[in-house]
């Protein structure tokens, strides 16, 4: 490999679903960009959305990712806030046209033209990458960067989301699934003051549900979770962090008088809602879509402070394919990062 060039995995293809290892060119910073030697890149299951083309006019070839950690190489034109050496990190919000309706509220996340590492542009499983200043968040020194990168999306969608969302300290809040998202979802519950339930498939993910702080350990699987629910006074927040709608269904009936199901897991299957019900109680649905860098830095100090952290395993770049097939298929434990 030459001085010009990196190893990078890349999506060939919109009709070629899978990661090839190549050597690519190294990108130079244009206006108001800089550069990332990227240290570690968290493996998330809305790569799939780049590797499958689920998204309609993303360019390829591709190279996905957008759980970034690293520190900043090179400073393009136009940057003067930032200095090369810097620890920095890059997630979902990957920068913001700063024109649109949206953007001149100041509600960056939701731009019209919003940027996605691994989608609007190349993304993380690289040696370098290439992003827009606005989008870097200043990574605390107390975190590694394996630590960090997972906590750029998984870590900020979870924590985010429950700090926006109606729960005060005390109240009973449940986190639906104890996976990639749910384990991470279940530090935060806890270490916010909530009366956390954890909601998973089997008696077998209980103790470790209660290691991370769940109070309470619903089997999905052998009992009604909106009874379960309500025996414990009615839930005020379910985080759901799962992918199948039907299984958000039954957490409904489990909420109390202004109880909120708050998704945070996609799902293409409809969710079945008994409306009634809902009306009765004036519960709702809401849905959190990740946050800005600065959301980031708090997700970050919030995890230091607490002692909060993803469990992950890393492949080399080199074995990225595998990563991404085994984030996939569930079986890792429970995010995988990759090292270039």
């Amino acid at each position: 490999m030459s001085s010009k060039t990196m190893r990078a995995a890349v999506v060939p293809s919109a009709q070629d679903h899978r990661l090839e290892l190549r050597d690519v060119t190294v990108p130079e910073p244009g206006p108001g960009q800089v550069r990332i030697k990227i240290e570690a890149s968290g493996v998330c299951h809305s790569d799939a959305i780049t590797v499958n083309s689920f998204w309609p006019g993303i360019p390829y070839p591709r190279v996905p990712g957008h759980e970034i950690a690293g520190t900043i190489d090179a400073l393009g034109p136009q940057v003067s806030e930032w200095s090369v050496g810097e620890r920095v990190g890059v997630g979902w919000h990957g920068g913001h046209d700063g024109t649109c309706d949206r953007c001149r509220r100041g509600d960056f996340i939701t731009c019209r033209n919003q940027q996605v590492p691994g989608m609007a542009y190349d993304g993380g499983h690289a040696q370098y990458v290439v992003v827009p200043a606005v989008a870097l968040a200043h990574l605390p020194a107390e975190l590694t960067f394996e630590e960090a990168a997972p906590l750029m999306c998984a870590g900020i969608t979870t924590f985010n989301a429950l700090r926006h969302s109606p729960a005060r300290a005390g109240d009973l809040v449940g986190v639906l699934g104890v996976g990639g998202l749910g384990h991470l979802g279940v530090q935060f519950a806890s270490k916010m003051g909530f009366n956390t339930v954890a909601i998973a498939r089997g008696r077998d993910k209980e103790e470790f549900a209660r290691s991370l702080g769940a109070l309470h350990y619903i089997d999905s699987t052998a009992s009604d979770v909106g009874a379960e629910l309500q025996k414990l006074g009615g839930a005020k927040v379910v985080l759901s962090t799962i992918t199948a709608a039907s299984a958000m269904e039954p957490v409904l009936s489990g909420l109390d008088i202004n109880g909120q199901l708050l998704v945070v897991g996609a799902s293409s299957e409809p969710l079945p809602v008994d409306t009634a019900g809902m009306i009765g109680k004036r519960s709702s649905i809401k849905a959190w879509p990740s946050g800005t860098c600065a959301d980031s830095e708090d997700t970050l100090r919030f995890a230091v402070q607490t002692g909060v952290r993803a469990m992950i395993e890393t492949f080399p770049l080199e074995r990225a394919m595998e990563g991404y097939e085994r984030m996939m298929s569930g079986a890792a434990r429970f995010r995988v990062v990759l090292k270039p």
